[in-house]
C-alpha cells in the first residue's frame, strides 16, 4: 500500500479542509482530501495515511463508517474525530470505537497541531512497539498500561472507582508518551463541574505545545492533587497513583461508563 500523504482529511466543507492543509503545512505535514465517506473510502483501500482527519457527520454516511473501514482492513492509520459540542457524546463514542483523539468545530490552530502531534507520536510508538513483537524483544517498555480494575476513555484518561463513590481520575501513559515533558498543569477549581469528553486540564509542554485533557467522566471536583500542583513531572513519572488529577463525585457514572474501555483487556 502506498504512502501518498501525512494526513487524508474527510469533510464535506471545502473551508474546513481549506483550513486544515493550511494549518498542517505549518509543521510541514501533507494533506490528502475527500468531501465524502465514499471517496474516502476508495482512498483507504489504496493508500495508507498514518493520521486521519474525519468530520463525524457527512452527507453520504459518518466517521464512524471510516473508523469501522480501519478496523476491518487491519489498517495503521489513527484517526481523530472533528466534531460540534452538540455532539460530544458522539465524538466520545468514537475514542470507545478506536479514535485516538477529537477536536471541536470550528477549531484553532493549537488545537489541530496538537492533536496531529500527538497522533504522529501515536504512530511512531504503535510501530516500533510492532518492530519489537516481531523481533522478539517484549522485554522493552514503550509505555506502561493503565491498572486493570481501572476503566479508560480511549488512550488518553483513566478512572479508578473508590469505596466511598468517588473516583480518580487521571492520564494514562501512553497519552503521556505522545508529549514532550511537562513544564506546567492548568487546573480547574474544587467544586467545578467537569463533563465527559470536555477539557478538565491542560498540560503545557517543554515544546510550548498545550495539550487538552479529556474528561473521562462527569462530575463534581471535590479534591485536586495538591503533589502535582507542586510537582508537575509526577503526571508523567507515576501517571496512575501518585500523579492523579482530581477526585470526583460522578454525575452520571452509570450512563457514561458505557463509553469507557476495561483496562483489564490492555492485557489480553
Amino acid at each position: 500500500m502506498n504512502r501518498t500523504s501525512d494526513i487524508l482529511v474527510i469533510d464535506d466543507e471545502q473551508v474546513i479542509i481549506d483550513a486544515v492543509i493550511k494549518i498542517c503545512s505549518l509543521d510541514n505535514y501533507s494533506v490528502d482530501t475527500a468531501l465524502d465517506v465514499k471517496t474516502a473510502t476508495e482512498k483507504i483501500t489504496k493508500n495508507y495515511y498514518p493520521i486521519i482527519i474525519c468530520d463525524i457527520m457527512m452527507p453520504d454516511g459518518s466517521g464512524f463508517q471510516i473508523l469501522e473501514e480501519i478496523r476491518r482492513k487491519n489498517l495503521r492509520s489513527s484517526l481523530i474525530m472533528t466534531t460540534g459540542y452538540s455532539t460530544v457524546e458522539n465524538a466520545v463514542n468514537s475514542l470507545y470505537k478506536g479514535a485516538i483523539d477529537f477536536i471541536p468545530k470550528p477549531f484553532t490552530v493549537d488545537e489541530l497541531l496538537s492533536s496531529v502531534y500527538r497522533a504522529n507520536n501515536y504512530q511512531r510508538i504503535k510501530e516500533k512497539q510492532k518492530q519489537l513483537y516481531l523481533q522478539k524483544l517484549n522485554d522493552e517498555v514503550l509505555y506502561v498500561p493503565c491498572p486493570s480494575k481501572y476503566l479508560r476513555l480511549g488512550y488518553s484518561t483513566w478512572i479508578f472507582q473508590e469505596r466511598e463513590g468517588s473516583v480518580l481520575i487521571g492520564v494514562c501513559d501512553l497519552f503521556m508518551k505522545t508529549l514532550e515533558a511537562t513544564q506546567e498543569i492548568e487546573f480547574q477549581d474544587t467544586e467545578d463541574e467537569i463533563a465527559q469528553g470536555i477539557s478538565c486540564a491542560s498540560l503545557k509542554c517543554s515544546n510550548d505545545r498545550n495539550h487538552k485533557i479529556l474528561s473521562p467522566i462527569s462530575g463534581r471536583i471535590v479534591e485536586v492533587n495538591e503533589k502535582i500542583k507542586k510537582y508537575p513531572s509526577l503526571i508523567e513519572k507515576d501517571p496512575y497513583f501518585e500523579g492523579w488529577i482530581y477526585r470526583v463525585i460522578p454525575a452520571n457514572l452509570d450512563y457514561e461508563i458505557k463509553y469507557l474501555i476495561s483496562c483489564s483487556s490492555d492485557r489480553l
